[in-house]
Protein backbone atom coordinates (compact mmCIF):
# COMPACT_ATOMS: atom_id res chain seq x y z
CA UNK A 1 0.00 0.00 0.00
CA UNK A 2 1.27 3.46 -0.91
CA UNK A 3 2.21 6.07 1.99
CA UNK A 4 1.92 9.38 1.48
CA UNK A 5 3.82 12.00 3.34
CA UNK A 6 4.18 11.45 7.20
CA UNK A 7 4.11 8.03 6.65
CA UNK A 8 0.27 6.97 7.35
CA UNK A 9 -1.52 4.70 5.53
CA UNK A 10 -3.70 5.87 3.08
CA UNK A 11 -7.50 5.58 4.04
CA UNK A 12 -9.34 3.01 1.83
CA UNK A 13 -10.84 3.02 -1.08
CA UNK A 14 -14.70 4.37 -1.04
CA UNK A 15 -17.49 2.23 -1.82
CA UNK A 16 -20.69 2.76 -2.60
CA UNK A 17 -24.00 2.62 -0.94
CA UNK A 18 -27.43 4.07 -0.60
CA UNK A 19 -29.94 5.24 1.94
CA UNK A 20 -32.25 2.85 0.84
CA UNK A 21 -29.94 -0.22 0.21
CA UNK A 22 -32.10 -2.11 3.32
CA UNK A 23 -35.47 -2.21 1.17
CA UNK A 24 -35.08 -5.44 -0.83
CA UNK A 25 -34.05 -7.65 2.14
CA UNK A 26 -37.04 -5.76 4.15
CA UNK A 27 -39.92 -6.83 1.52
CA UNK A 28 -37.93 -10.70 1.40
CA UNK A 29 -38.69 -10.99 4.91
CA UNK A 30 -42.30 -9.32 4.54
CA UNK A 31 -43.36 -11.93 2.24
CA UNK A 32 -42.32 -14.54 4.22
CA UNK A 33 -43.95 -13.28 7.23
CA UNK A 34 -47.55 -13.17 4.92
CA UNK A 35 -46.53 -16.66 3.50
CA UNK A 36 -46.48 -18.46 6.74
CA UNK A 37 -49.33 -16.38 8.24
CA UNK A 38 -51.75 -17.69 5.84
CA UNK A 39 -50.60 -21.32 6.66
CA UNK A 40 -51.92 -20.72 9.76
CA UNK A 41 -55.53 -21.94 10.61
CA UNK A 42 -57.96 -19.44 10.52
CA UNK A 43 -58.43 -19.07 14.02
CA UNK A 44 -54.75 -18.52 14.95
CA UNK A 45 -54.58 -16.40 11.82
CA UNK A 46 -57.08 -13.80 13.40
CA UNK A 47 -55.32 -13.39 16.50
CA UNK A 48 -52.14 -12.92 15.13
CA UNK A 49 -53.42 -10.08 12.83
CA UNK A 50 -54.90 -8.80 15.67
CA UNK A 51 -51.63 -8.79 17.80
CA UNK A 52 -49.93 -7.61 14.69
CA UNK A 53 -52.14 -4.65 14.26
CA UNK A 54 -51.74 -3.83 18.11
CA UNK A 55 -48.11 -4.05 17.82
CA UNK A 56 -48.26 -1.06 14.50
CA UNK A 57 -49.80 1.35 17.06
CA UNK A 58 -46.37 1.67 19.57
CA UNK A 59 -43.55 0.52 17.01
CA UNK A 60 -40.48 2.95 17.95
CA UNK A 61 -37.64 3.12 15.19
CA UNK A 62 -34.86 1.73 16.20
CA UNK A 63 -31.38 3.25 16.72
CA UNK A 64 -28.03 2.54 14.67
CA UNK A 65 -25.35 0.55 16.99
CA UNK A 66 -22.49 2.86 16.63
CA UNK A 67 -19.06 0.95 16.73
CA UNK A 68 -17.20 0.25 19.94
CA UNK A 69 -15.60 3.55 21.69
CA UNK A 70 -11.85 4.28 21.34
CA UNK A 71 -9.41 5.46 23.88
CA UNK A 72 -7.58 7.02 21.10
CA UNK A 73 -7.21 10.79 20.93
CA UNK A 74 -6.72 10.77 17.10
CA UNK A 75 -9.28 10.07 14.55
CA UNK A 76 -8.97 6.15 13.53
CA UNK A 77 -9.16 4.80 9.85
CA UNK A 78 -11.75 2.11 9.94
CA UNK A 79 -11.97 -0.19 6.67
CA UNK A 80 -14.83 0.54 4.52
CA UNK A 81 -17.72 -1.84 4.42
CA UNK A 82 -20.89 -2.40 1.85
CA UNK A 83 -23.61 -1.28 3.61
CA UNK A 84 -24.76 2.35 4.60
CA UNK A 85 -27.54 2.26 6.31
CA UNK A 86 -26.82 1.87 10.09
CA UNK A 87 -27.57 -1.65 11.72
CA UNK A 88 -30.67 -1.33 13.86
CA UNK A 89 -30.11 -2.78 17.56
CA UNK A 90 -31.63 -0.49 20.59
CA UNK A 91 -34.54 1.65 21.35
CA UNK A 92 -34.82 5.46 20.78
CA UNK A 93 -36.99 8.35 20.07
CA UNK A 94 -38.98 7.80 16.72
CA UNK A 95 -37.25 9.60 13.91
CA UNK A 96 -38.50 11.93 10.99
CA UNK A 97 -38.90 10.03 7.84
CA UNK A 98 -36.26 10.14 4.89
CA UNK A 99 -38.78 11.86 1.85
CA UNK A 100 -37.61 9.23 -1.45
CA UNK A 101 -35.70 11.07 -3.78
CA UNK A 102 -35.40 11.41 -7.38
CA UNK A 103 -32.78 9.49 -9.01
CA UNK A 104 -31.59 13.05 -10.34
CA UNK A 105 -30.83 14.02 -6.98
CA UNK A 106 -28.76 11.46 -5.87
CA UNK A 107 -29.16 9.64 -2.57
CA UNK A 108 -26.46 7.06 -3.61
CA UNK A 109 -22.61 7.79 -2.26
CA UNK A 110 -19.72 6.85 -1.13
CA UNK A 111 -18.35 5.33 2.32
CA UNK A 112 -15.76 6.60 4.57
CA UNK A 113 -15.49 5.60 8.16
CA UNK A 114 -13.01 7.75 9.70
CA UNK A 115 -15.28 9.71 12.25
CA UNK A 116 -17.03 6.35 13.13
CA UNK A 117 -14.73 6.22 16.11
CA UNK A 118 -14.92 8.91 19.06
CA UNK A 119 -13.62 8.56 22.70
CA UNK A 120 -15.90 11.47 23.75
CA UNK A 121 -18.62 9.68 25.80
CA UNK A 122 -21.21 11.92 24.64
CA UNK A 123 -20.32 12.46 21.05
CA UNK A 124 -23.11 13.96 18.33
CA UNK A 125 -22.25 10.97 16.61
CA UNK A 126 -23.14 8.57 20.11
CA UNK A 127 -26.69 10.93 20.45
CA UNK A 128 -27.75 11.50 17.45
CA UNK A 129 -29.67 8.31 16.51
CA UNK A 130 -32.17 8.66 19.45
CA UNK A 131 -33.60 12.01 18.27
CA UNK A 132 -35.48 12.55 14.95
CA UNK A 133 -32.53 13.10 12.58
CA UNK A 134 -31.64 9.02 13.13
CA UNK A 135 -32.89 7.85 9.87
CA UNK A 136 -31.67 10.71 8.01
CA UNK A 137 -27.68 10.91 9.58
CA UNK A 138 -25.58 8.45 7.22
CA UNK A 139 -22.56 7.66 9.58
CA UNK A 140 -20.36 6.62 6.88
CA UNK A 141 -20.60 9.72 4.45
CA UNK A 142 -17.35 11.01 3.06
CA UNK A 143 -16.81 14.27 4.53
CA UNK A 144 -13.68 14.80 2.54
CA UNK A 145 -12.35 14.70 -0.68
CA UNK A 146 -7.98 13.91 -1.21
CA UNK A 147 -5.70 12.22 -3.56
CA UNK A 148 -7.39 8.71 -2.71
CA UNK A 149 -10.28 9.60 -4.45
CA UNK A 150 -8.61 10.34 -8.09
CA UNK A 151 -10.45 7.28 -9.79
CA UNK A 152 -12.09 7.07 -12.46
CA UNK A 153 -14.80 5.11 -11.85
CA UNK A 154 -15.51 7.65 -8.93
CA UNK A 155 -15.33 10.24 -12.00
CA UNK A 156 -17.66 8.56 -13.97
CA UNK A 157 -19.71 8.06 -10.75
CA UNK A 158 -19.82 11.64 -9.60
CA UNK A 159 -19.42 13.38 -13.31
CA UNK A 160 -23.45 13.05 -13.49
CA UNK A 161 -23.83 15.69 -10.70
CA UNK A 162 -23.46 19.40 -11.36
CA UNK A 163 -22.18 22.57 -9.50
CA UNK A 164 -21.52 21.66 -6.12
CA UNK A 165 -23.09 18.25 -5.80
CA UNK A 166 -20.80 16.47 -8.17
CA UNK A 167 -17.55 17.00 -11.02
CA UNK A 168 -19.53 16.85 -13.99
CA UNK A 169 -18.34 20.80 -14.52
CA UNK A 170 -14.45 19.64 -13.98
CA UNK A 171 -12.59 18.08 -16.28
CA UNK A 172 -10.44 15.03 -15.73
CA UNK A 173 -7.24 16.53 -15.66
CA UNK A 174 -8.14 19.41 -13.66
CA UNK A 175 -9.65 17.42 -10.86
CA UNK A 176 -6.45 14.68 -11.05
CA UNK A 177 -3.88 17.30 -11.31
CA UNK A 178 -5.24 19.24 -7.91
CA UNK A 179 -6.59 16.42 -5.87
CA UNK A 180 -3.89 14.34 -6.53
CA UNK A 181 -1.68 17.44 -4.42
CA UNK A 182 -3.87 16.56 -1.10
CA UNK A 183 -1.71 14.12 -0.40
CA UNK A 184 -0.60 14.25 3.31
CA UNK A 185 -2.28 12.27 5.84
CA UNK A 186 -4.14 15.32 7.35
CA UNK A 187 -5.94 15.83 4.14
CA UNK A 188 -8.24 12.87 5.16
CA UNK A 189 -9.21 14.60 8.18
CA UNK A 190 -10.48 17.52 9.34
CA UNK A 191 -8.22 17.71 12.47
CA UNK A 192 -4.79 16.52 12.05
CA UNK A 193 -4.52 16.72 16.12
CA UNK A 194 -6.92 16.21 18.97
CA UNK A 195 -6.63 18.43 21.98
CA UNK A 196 -4.67 16.72 24.43
CA UNK A 197 -6.40 18.62 27.47
CA UNK A 198 -9.87 16.67 26.28
CA UNK A 199 -11.50 13.61 24.57
CA UNK A 200 -14.21 15.32 23.58
CA UNK A 201 -13.61 17.86 20.54
CA UNK A 202 -15.60 20.85 21.35
CA UNK A 203 -16.10 23.34 18.22
CA UNK A 204 -17.47 27.13 18.16
CA UNK A 205 -19.20 27.66 14.54
CA UNK A 206 -19.11 31.66 13.83
CA UNK A 207 -21.96 32.93 11.36
CA UNK A 208 -21.79 36.57 10.45
CA UNK A 209 -24.88 37.29 11.70
CA UNK A 210 -26.12 40.95 13.43
CA UNK A 211 -27.00 39.07 16.52
CA UNK A 212 -23.44 38.88 17.31
CA UNK A 213 -23.27 42.53 17.39
CA UNK A 214 -22.58 43.62 21.02
CA UNK A 215 -23.20 39.98 22.51
CA UNK A 216 -19.89 39.72 24.30
CA UNK A 217 -19.04 36.15 22.85
CA UNK A 218 -15.68 36.62 22.22
CA UNK A 219 -14.01 34.74 25.10
CA UNK A 220 -16.58 32.14 25.11
CA UNK A 221 -16.44 31.52 20.91
CA UNK A 222 -12.02 31.18 21.65
CA UNK A 223 -12.69 29.05 24.70
CA UNK A 224 -13.08 26.08 22.63
CA UNK A 225 -10.92 23.24 20.91
CA UNK A 226 -11.79 24.88 17.31
CA UNK A 227 -13.21 27.90 15.62
CA UNK A 228 -15.07 27.78 12.24
CA UNK A 229 -15.48 31.01 10.08
CA UNK A 230 -17.32 32.05 7.06
CA UNK A 231 -16.92 34.16 4.05
CA UNK A 232 -16.36 37.62 5.46
CA UNK A 233 -15.26 36.57 8.68
CA UNK A 234 -14.04 40.01 10.27
CA UNK A 235 -12.53 39.76 13.86
CA UNK A 236 -10.37 42.73 14.08
CA UNK A 237 -12.06 45.59 16.28
CA UNK A 238 -14.80 42.92 16.89
CA UNK A 239 -12.40 40.35 19.26
CA UNK A 240 -15.17 41.02 22.28
CA UNK A 241 -17.82 39.99 20.35
CA UNK A 242 -16.68 37.55 18.04
CA UNK A 243 -13.43 36.08 18.94
CA UNK A 244 -10.01 36.30 17.40
CA UNK A 245 -9.51 32.71 16.52
CA UNK A 246 -9.99 31.00 13.40
CA UNK A 247 -9.14 27.19 12.75
CA UNK A 248 -10.98 26.78 9.89
CA UNK A 249 -12.44 29.06 7.00
CA UNK A 250 -15.14 27.68 4.84
CA UNK A 251 -15.44 29.16 1.49
CA UNK A 252 -15.95 28.55 -2.18
CA UNK A 253 -13.85 30.32 -4.32
CA UNK A 254 -16.82 32.44 -5.75
CA UNK A 255 -18.30 33.16 -1.81
CA UNK A 256 -14.66 34.66 -1.13
CA UNK A 257 -14.04 36.69 -3.96
CA UNK A 258 -17.57 37.88 -3.65
CA UNK A 259 -17.20 38.90 0.50
CA UNK A 260 -13.45 40.48 -0.60
CA UNK A 261 -15.71 42.56 -2.96
CA UNK A 262 -18.54 43.62 -0.88
CA UNK A 263 -17.05 43.49 2.51
CA UNK A 264 -13.76 45.36 1.88
CA UNK A 265 -15.17 49.14 3.34
CA UNK A 266 -15.89 46.76 6.10
CA UNK A 267 -12.75 45.87 6.72
CA UNK A 268 -12.62 42.78 4.63
CA UNK A 269 -8.99 42.53 3.03
CA UNK A 270 -8.26 38.86 3.30
CA UNK A 271 -9.42 35.88 4.84
CA UNK A 272 -8.04 34.83 8.43
CA UNK A 273 -3.91 34.40 7.78
CA UNK A 274 -2.64 32.88 11.50
CA UNK A 275 -0.50 29.71 11.81
CA UNK A 276 -3.59 27.93 13.54
CA UNK A 277 -5.99 28.74 9.90
CA UNK A 278 -6.84 26.13 7.70
CA UNK A 279 -8.78 27.00 4.32
CA UNK A 280 -11.69 24.22 3.81
CA UNK A 281 -12.86 24.27 0.20
CA UNK A 282 -16.51 24.29 -0.74
CA UNK A 283 -15.87 23.30 -4.78
CA UNK A 284 -18.97 24.19 -6.53
CA UNK A 285 -17.10 25.25 -9.88
CA UNK A 286 -13.73 24.20 -11.64
CA UNK A 287 -12.19 27.87 -9.96
CA UNK A 288 -11.72 25.83 -6.51
CA UNK A 289 -9.75 23.34 -8.01
CA UNK A 290 -7.89 25.50 -9.95
CA UNK A 291 -6.97 27.68 -6.63
CA UNK A 292 -6.67 24.75 -4.91
CA UNK A 293 -3.69 23.35 -7.17
CA UNK A 294 -2.40 26.75 -7.63
CA UNK A 295 -1.86 26.86 -3.77
CA UNK A 296 -0.67 23.48 -3.29
CA UNK A 297 2.01 24.27 -6.28
CA UNK A 298 2.94 27.59 -4.66
CA UNK A 299 2.17 29.20 -9.00
CA UNK A 300 -0.21 31.86 -10.06
CA UNK A 301 -3.60 30.47 -11.16
CA UNK A 302 -3.11 29.54 -14.75
CA UNK A 303 -6.44 29.45 -16.41
CA UNK A 304 -9.99 29.86 -16.08
CA UNK A 305 -11.59 33.38 -13.98
CA UNK A 306 -9.27 33.70 -11.39
CA UNK A 307 -6.03 33.29 -14.07
CA UNK A 308 -3.06 35.21 -13.07
CA UNK A 309 -4.15 35.82 -9.70
CA UNK A 310 -1.61 34.75 -6.39
CA UNK A 311 -3.43 32.24 -4.00
CA UNK A 312 -1.05 34.29 -1.61
CA UNK A 313 -3.26 37.14 -2.07
CA UNK A 314 -5.88 35.06 -0.45
CA UNK A 315 -3.85 32.53 1.91
CA UNK A 316 -0.67 34.29 2.94
CA UNK A 317 2.76 32.63 2.30
CA UNK A 318 2.15 29.05 4.35
CA UNK A 319 0.98 27.18 1.54
CA UNK A 320 1.98 23.98 2.71
CA UNK A 321 -0.37 21.12 2.21
CA UNK A 322 -1.42 20.52 5.58
CA UNK A 323 -3.38 23.68 5.81
CA UNK A 324 -5.61 23.05 2.82
CA UNK A 325 -9.13 20.58 2.90
CA UNK A 326 -11.75 20.07 0.64
CA UNK A 327 -15.46 18.72 0.90
CA UNK A 328 -16.62 16.19 -0.88
CA UNK A 329 -19.54 16.57 -3.48
CA UNK A 330 -21.72 13.57 -2.38
CA UNK A 331 -21.61 15.40 1.54
CA UNK A 332 -22.54 18.28 -0.38
CA UNK A 333 -25.32 16.71 -1.87
CA UNK A 334 -26.38 14.61 1.07
CA UNK A 335 -26.73 17.75 3.26
CA UNK A 336 -28.93 19.11 0.29
CA UNK A 337 -30.88 15.62 -0.02
CA UNK A 338 -31.15 15.05 4.17
CA UNK A 339 -30.96 17.81 5.66
CA UNK A 340 -32.01 20.85 3.17
CA UNK A 341 -34.60 19.21 0.86
CA UNK A 342 -36.10 22.78 -0.11
CA UNK A 343 -38.98 23.34 -1.97
CA UNK A 344 -36.83 25.44 -4.46
CA UNK A 345 -36.03 21.64 -5.86
CA UNK A 346 -39.48 21.54 -7.27
CA UNK A 347 -38.99 24.67 -9.43
CA UNK A 348 -37.24 25.85 -12.46
CA UNK A 349 -34.31 26.94 -10.89
CA UNK A 350 -33.40 23.13 -8.57
CA UNK A 351 -30.21 23.24 -10.38
CA UNK A 352 -29.58 26.51 -8.92
CA UNK A 353 -30.11 25.52 -5.28
CA UNK A 354 -26.86 24.38 -2.61
CA UNK A 355 -26.82 25.13 0.86
CA UNK A 356 -25.81 28.33 1.99
CA UNK A 357 -22.00 28.04 2.79
CA UNK A 358 -22.76 28.89 6.47
CA UNK A 359 -25.05 25.72 6.34
CA UNK A 360 -22.44 23.54 5.17
CA UNK A 361 -19.58 24.59 7.54
CA UNK A 362 -21.94 24.29 10.72
CA UNK A 363 -23.27 20.76 9.28
CA UNK A 364 -19.82 19.60 8.29
CA UNK A 365 -18.77 20.73 12.41
CA UNK A 366 -22.11 18.38 13.24
CA UNK A 367 -20.72 15.99 11.52
CA UNK A 368 -17.01 15.60 12.51
CA UNK A 369 -16.74 17.61 15.94
CA UNK A 370 -18.09 16.20 19.26
CA UNK A 371 -20.15 18.63 20.63
CA UNK A 372 -21.27 22.14 18.76
CA UNK A 373 -21.87 25.77 19.77
CA UNK A 374 -23.08 28.09 17.32
CA UNK A 375 -23.32 31.52 16.98
CA UNK A 376 -24.23 34.76 14.36
CA UNK A 377 -26.49 32.08 12.51
CA UNK A 378 -30.38 33.33 11.74
CA UNK A 379 -33.22 33.16 14.50
CA UNK A 380 -36.99 33.42 14.16
CA UNK A 381 -36.01 36.78 15.89
CA UNK A 382 -34.10 37.63 12.67
CA UNK A 383 -36.06 40.89 11.99
CA UNK A 384 -34.80 42.69 14.88
CA UNK A 385 -30.88 42.50 14.01
CA UNK A 386 -28.90 43.72 11.22
CA UNK A 387 -27.32 41.27 8.51
CA UNK A 388 -23.96 41.13 10.04
CA UNK A 389 -22.23 41.77 12.76
CA UNK A 390 -20.07 44.32 11.07
CA UNK A 391 -22.44 46.16 9.52
CA UNK A 392 -22.22 50.00 10.32
CA UNK A 393 -26.25 50.32 10.18
CA UNK A 394 -29.21 48.28 10.34
CA UNK A 395 -29.68 46.53 6.61
CA UNK A 396 -32.07 44.10 6.34
CA UNK A 397 -31.11 40.46 5.91
CA UNK A 398 -31.16 39.38 2.41
CA UNK A 399 -32.92 36.24 0.44
CA UNK A 400 -31.68 34.58 -2.53
CA UNK A 401 -33.17 31.92 -4.88
CA UNK A 402 -30.17 30.01 -4.36
CA UNK A 403 -30.18 29.20 -0.83
CA UNK A 404 -33.32 28.44 1.25
CA UNK A 405 -31.97 30.64 4.82
CA UNK A 406 -35.20 29.96 6.52
CA UNK A 407 -35.49 26.49 6.23
CA UNK A 408 -31.66 26.53 7.30
CA UNK A 409 -32.90 28.95 10.07
CA UNK A 410 -36.19 26.07 11.16
CA UNK A 411 -32.97 23.24 11.03
CA UNK A 412 -30.99 24.90 13.34
CA UNK A 413 -33.99 25.29 15.85
CA UNK A 414 -34.83 21.48 15.09
CA UNK A 415 -31.22 20.76 16.22
CA UNK A 416 -31.08 22.98 19.22
CA UNK A 417 -34.59 21.32 20.61
CA UNK A 418 -32.92 17.93 19.76
CA UNK A 419 -29.83 18.90 21.76
CA UNK A 420 -27.88 18.42 18.87
CA UNK A 421 -25.89 21.86 19.11
CA UNK A 422 -25.44 24.47 20.95
CA UNK A 423 -27.58 27.58 19.42
CA UNK A 424 -26.73 31.34 20.66
CA UNK A 425 -30.33 32.78 20.49
CA UNK A 426 -29.48 36.56 22.08
CA UNK A 427 -32.22 38.49 23.84
CA UNK A 428 -34.34 35.41 22.62
CA UNK A 429 -32.81 32.92 24.73
CA UNK A 430 -33.49 34.80 28.15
Amino acid sequence: MRRPPGGRCWPPAPTLCSGRCARSTGLLLTLLALLLLFLLPPAQRSLQLQLSRAGDKDRTPLRPSWPPLSSRRTPVHHRATTTAAPQWATQAARPSPVPSVSPDLGDTYGQDETYSSSGCPNSIRKRIGATEFGATFLPTIPVLQWARHVQEDEYQRLHRYGGAHGWKDIRWDVLKSSLSLLNASSSALLFDIRPLAASCIRCAVVGNGGILHGSGMGPTIDAHDYVFRVNGAITEGFEHDVGSRTSFYVFSTNTMVNALHSYAADGFRHPPQTPETCYVFLPDHDRDYLLLRAALSQQRVDSGRDEGVHPQEFFGEDLQVGKFRMLHPDFIRYLRNRFLRSHILATPHWQLYRPSTGAVMLLTAIHTCDQVSAFGFMTPGYRAYSDHYFDRGHKEVQFFINHDLRMEMQLWQRLQRSRILWLYTGSEGT
